[in-house]
């Protein structure tokens, strides 16, 4: 077993920190790579090291794998925990930490060359009678030919990009005399964003759930799955609300859907944090779409439920050890809810809201973890993803979680940027969520950002009568004569 004495977190924001406070708790030194646009952020501060790599631009900086390779050589550093985004699903990255003695935090290049491909993954998994949802075999670009599968499966159909994630490259396409629009579309959006034009089809599942399942490997042949997180509330096919377990899954689905996730990672010889997302149809019927290769963002509502923490069981499975514990000790505690708080506006389009923060004051409290990686008079940075922070709550039952998500976002004080705080709490409100009556529909169906402002203005304007009828009462106090 090998012993680390320094890793290097390749990230920036809440995500390096998160991974810095469970090495310190290990007693690892940290250290921090930084872009010119970070050289005062959180993280940087918090390492016990930290260098600048390139300028504000990723391309310059977080994704440059040979500075960090070089950084890694210059100072010593045994491993490195890419956390996610940026490298995290770079195999060309991992493969250079293998060449360079440097652990990479995370599964063998192979596994993520294997489930980077949406057409490799599915063919990968599909000898383990895996169910999948009905599409094409192979990545195609053949307009004709397409259009003839597309018929043949049915409408509506789902094109979406092989090399593709983040919502990129993808359409649905509700009736055949679309088709041909939308796959030009698909292709075109396809090779801007990835170089890859190749899509592949799909039935569209109607009213689906996206339920994923965590799983963790070692290098001694034991893999677990530590339950589900239900991650159907998105924006732009990204999840913005994430919970753990979902509110509709039975016991005997969890196991079975679990099962089918280790089967998963047992195809690609996984080793380490991985995800196994799959679609939830609305007669609960399950399919594979694809497994994330890293740390997810929404990783604290599974710790929350089931006591782990998931970035010291990466550390240690990448260090050689076997995991300590069985798939019969696992037991779901509670349940936890998880708010991505982004420097967005939900009033408009959900866009990027950036600037300085003039004000900035986090919630506290029992069963309330903010994983932030901000903090008040900064700026935050046009150059990057704008999630500011993760709000999590944890309690004893669905209702309490909620209802302490409530209560969390309305102690959470941010000034000079708009964020989605207020639509984490329009969603924790509405009764499709409450009642667990939903899919990723649901902002199509429910959300009107209007409706929302008049309901902000209003409260905005209570408010401010509040604080004047106060105002006035403090006045009438202090012209008491004095006797």
């Amino acid at each position: 077993m090998k012993q680390f004495k320094k890793i290097l977190v390749a990230n920036r924001g809440e995500i390096a920190i998160r991974v810095m406070k469970t090495a310190k708790k290990m007693g690892i030194k940290t250290v921090a790579v930084f872009s010119t646009a970070d050289r005062n952020a959180l993280h940087v501060k918090y390492a016990d090291e930290a260098v600048c790599i390139g300028e504000a631009a990723s391309n310059q900086s977080y994704l440059r794998g040979d500075k960090i390779i070089e950084v890694c050589k210059e100072l010593g550093v045994d491993a490195v925990h890419p956390g996610y985004g940026f490298l995290s699903e770079n195999s060309s990255f991992a493969e250079e930490c293998e060449k360079n003695n440097i652990i990479f935090i995370g599964p063998k290049s192979k596994a993520i060359e294997m489930m980077g491909s949406k057409l490799a993954a599915k063919d990968a998994v599909k000898e383990y009678g895996i169910p999948m949802v009905p599409g094409t075999e192979d990545a195609i670009t053949d307009i004709a030919a397409a259009k003839k599968i597309a018929a043949e499966i049915g409408f509506p159909i789902l094109i979406k990009a092989s090399a593709g994630g983040g919502g990129k490259g993808m359409r649905v396409v509700e009736k055949e005399e679309d088709f041909i629009s939308q796959m030009d579309r698909a292709i075109s959006e396809a090779t801007n964003a990835f170089g890859d034009g190749s899509v592949f089809i799909e039935k569209y599942v109607t009213k689906p759930r996206h339920i994923e399942i965590q799983v963790m490997a070692d290098s001694h042949g034991n893999v677990l799955y530590v339950f589900e997180r239900e991650c159907s509330i998105q924006r732009r096919h990204q999840k913005v609300v994430e919970e753990a377990p979902s509110a509709i899954l039975t016991p005997e689905k969890r196991k079975k859907m679990g099962e089918a996730a280790v089967k998963v990672a047992k195809a690609c010889d996984y080793l380490g944090a991985g995800t196994v997302e799959f679609l939830l149809d609305a007669d609960h019927n399950f399919y594979f779409l694809e497994m994330n290769t890293r740390l997810q963002v929404e990783h604290p509502v599974t710790e929350m439920i089931s006591g782990l923490d998931l970035v010291e069981l990466q550390i240690r499975v990448a260090r050689g050890e076997a995991l300590a514990i069985k798939q019969e000790d696992l037991k779901i505690q509670g349940h936890a809810m998880e708010l991505r708080v982004y420097a967005e506006d939900p009033m408009n389009d959900f866009l990027p809201n950036v600037g300085f923060l003039s004000k900035y004051q986090l919630p506290e409290g029992e069963g309330i973890r903010v994983d932030n990686g901000i903090e008040e008079g900064m700026d935050v940075p046009i150059y990057y993803d704008p999630m500011l922070s993760k709000l999590i709550t944890y309690g004893k039952t669905r209702e309490e979680s909620i209802e302490l998500m409530i209560k969390a976002i309305d102690n959470y004080h941010v000034e000079g940027v708009t964020t989605t705080l207020p639509f984490g709490k329009f969603v924790m409100e509405h009764e499709a969520f409450r009642s667990g009556d939903f899919d990723t529909g649901f902002v199509k169906a429910y959300y009107d950002a209007e409706k929302l402002k008049s309901k902000l203005d209003t409260e905005a304007e209570i408010a401010a009568l509040i604080a004047l009828k106060q105002y006035l009462e403090d006045k009438k106090v202090l012209r008491l004569p004095i006797n």
